[in-house]
């Protein structure tokens, strides 16, 4: 065992860590902006009090629950695309786009309406605070009408990335999430506050296009409609950049040709991932209300953290995406080698990047938490989580890239079964287990979160050492 670590550490092609890396630089780039956007959500609905917090944190995991249909669509659009461009079946990419356009409209727009309708229903499920549960439906009815547009957007994610296009992610994510940002600035505070707000940041002059309208303060609501603002717009320029020349007449991306056949496929492919991701996120549910149970500051700490742990493991999600398009195209090149040492590369720069943010973590909590609340008592709880999410890291770095590079591989049912029986066999009981019944409080899920997350990594190394992932056809 010893010696296997010793050769992945000191044998490093760098030809092709230098491919995983560039391929990954803008997703990465795309997913810091993602985060930044996150934090400064957290930030700003933070600063309207705790309840809001609360509220628009657990509005944004159920959002998510519904948002992880186009996980597997992604994934599945990814896989083939990647597959093709090994095999230089150019428009075959542009047929799996279109494949997986058309599957989201028919699953998510339904969806969309669903939340809309049934948003009172839906958080009853989950709080029973009253000073919370309103606030969380007015932004979850409004939010659930960006569903359709954050699925589709996944769908065109998986395309560039096939495509090994991951500048134009970067672009349209930074661009969508600035606007993002100016919008929650505006429709959270209103009119009369926005020049103050800015001005606290030395930012004066941007509140001048706000100055055309008597725009309310909004609150919560207000970043609600940014949010779905910036949902719409990301999907429409994602679905500009197919006019570029290269891209429309290449892959041929306009053509009106469905294949029944790779739909079939790319189903089979995304179904079990959507399946995993939803059971995932409602477990993540679940740990947030036993969380909440235990008590609403210990709730706000938690939620704060994983808004900051997102810093570190949504760029390694960046490497994983790359890893996975490097994976799938040398399997389409018949190069089973090359994609084995893609896998090795991308666990290489995931460690690097993840290991570092883990350090800061465990060294600077206190610095680190003041910047998303001013709550003295979720800055003291807070305090006590990161140091562990910290020493979580390079566990997290193993499950994330290995869990994107089978899926490039097509290996997607494994990883889904293993999500959901690590979730809800082990994760969601041990939390109630430690946090309620034997009363450990605050701790309680997250030691449970530490077990779940060792127990993924060390099923989904075994799987890749089977190597069944080497002779799946997509």
């Amino acid at each position: 065992m010893i010696s296997k670590i010793k050769s992945y550490i000191l044998n490093i092609d760098y030809p092709l860590f230098k491919e995983v890396m560039i391929l990954a630089f803008p997703v990465i780039v795309s997913n810091i902006s993602r985060v930044f956007m996150h934090i400064t959500d957290t930030a700003m609905v933070g600063h309207l009090g705790k309840n809001e917090l609360a509220a628009v944190a657990m509005s944004g995991m159920l959002i998510w629950i519904a948002i992880s249909l186009g996980i597997g669509l992604r994934i599945a659009t990814q896989s083939v695309v990647s597959r093709r461009l090994g095999q230089e079946k150019w428009t075959e990419c542009g047929v799996a786009l279109r494949n997986g356009q058309l599957m989201c409209f028919i699953i998510a727009v339904p969806v969309s309406l669903f939340g809309y309708f049934f948003s009172n229903q839906i958080v009853a499920l989950v709080l029973e605070d009253q000073a919370v549960v309103p606030i969380c439906v007015d932004y979850l009815s409004i939010v659930s009408f960006s569903i359709y547009f954050s699925v589709s957007a996944f769908v065109f994610q998986g395309f560039y990335t096939g495509i090994e296009k991951t500048k134009v992610l970067m672009y349209v994510t930074i661009i969508s999430n600035l606007l993002n940002i100016y919008l929650n600035a505006g429709l959270i505070y209103g009119y009369e506050n926005i020049y103050q707000f800015f001005s606290s940041y030395g930012l004066s002059w941007l509140s001048i296009l706000w100055s055309w309208y008597d725009f309310p303060e909004l609150g919560v609501k207000g970043a609600a409609i940014a949010t779905l603002l910036s949902s719409i717009l990301m999907m429409v320029a994602y679905a500009l950049y197919l006019f570029s020349k290269q891209i429309r007449t290449k892959f041929v991306v306009f053509k009106a040709k469905l294949s029944l056949s790779m739909m079939q496929r790319q189903f089979s492919i995304g179904y079990p991932q959507s399946i995993s991701e939803i059971a995932l996120n409602l477990a993540f549910v679940t740990f947030y209300t036993i969380m909440g149970i235990i008590g609403t500051t210990e709730l706000v700490a938690t939620q704060v953290v994983f808004a900051i742990a997102h810093a570190s493991f949504l760029p390694a999600v960046g490497v994983g995406q790359a890893c996975a398009t490097l994976v799938g195209k040398y399997l389409g090149k018949k190069n089973i080698d090359k994609a084995s040492q893609a896998m090795i590369e991308g666990l290489r720069g995931s460690f690097m990047i993840m290991g570092s943010m883990g350090l800061i973590f465990i060294f600077l909590p206190s610095y680190i938490l003041p910047i998303f609340t001013d709550d003295i008592e979720v800055i003291t709880l807070g305090v006590k989580i990161l140091p562990f999410v910290g020493a979580l890291q390079l566990f997290d770095a193993l499950a994330i890239t290995l869990w994107f590079a089978l899926s490039g591989a097509g290996d997607t049912k494994f990883t889904a079964y293993l999500g959901i029986i690590a979730s809800w066999g082990v994760f969601v009981p041990l939390s109630y287990l430690l946090g309620i019944y034997l009363g450990y409080g605050l701790m309680g899920p997250w030691i449970a979160f530490g077990a779940y997350l060792l127990l993924e990594v060390v099923l989904i190394i075994f799987r890749v050492q089977q190597g069944k992932w080497k002779h799946i056809e997509v």
